[in-house]
């Protein structure tokens, strides 16, 4: 790695506040869509799952920082979310839930059409409009904030 390369890698401009008009639209928007999920009946447990869970997909240290600490307030378990990764293989979330998070990662990775389509089918027998256009929204919003800070590279705060 040339000389240059190597002193530009480490000094990334936090997204959010070079353009910080366009991070406050991404703010406004994860309020509406907040506020969906609310309305369609998604208590903040859900929410947070599906917030760690795409997390967890795209690796994002920051957020996942951030939305464990979410879902404990909200009431979820250190051991649900120590499995999380691995759903699938546990009978801790339920049908509602495990709908949720593959629909959530099926946003996460559309190109993967026939995951996508069992996935929507699956949600659409456990929840109903509003909640399942409410989780897709909630796992888009949180792709573009994981986009953000590991882009930035926000840091996992020390407190």
């Amino acid at each position: 790695m040339s000389d240059a390369v190597a002193a530009t890698a480490g000094q990334r401009i936090f997204l959010d506040r070079q353009t910080p008009d366009a991070y406050k639209a991404y703010v406004r928007a994860a309020r509406t869509v907040r506020a969906a999920a609310d309305d369609a009946g998604l208590d903040r447990t859900l929410v947070e799952l599906v917030n760690l869970r795409v997390s967890q997909l795209n690796g994002c240290a920051s957020c996942l920082d951030v939305h464990t600490r979410a879902a404990l307030a909200a009431g979820d378990t250190p051991r649900r979310l120590g499995v999380l990764a691995a759903w699938r293989d546990t009978e801790l979330f339920t049908p509602r839930e495990r709908a949720a998070l593959a629909l959530a990662e099926a946003t996460t990775h559309p190109a993967d059409a026939d995951a996508q389509e069992r996935a929507y089918a699956a949600a659409r027998e456990v929840l109903d409009d509003a909640a399942l256009s409410a989780v897709i929204w909630v796992a888009i919003t949180i792709n573009a904030f994981n986009r953000v800070s590991i882009l930035s590279k926000h840091p996992v705060r020390q407190d």
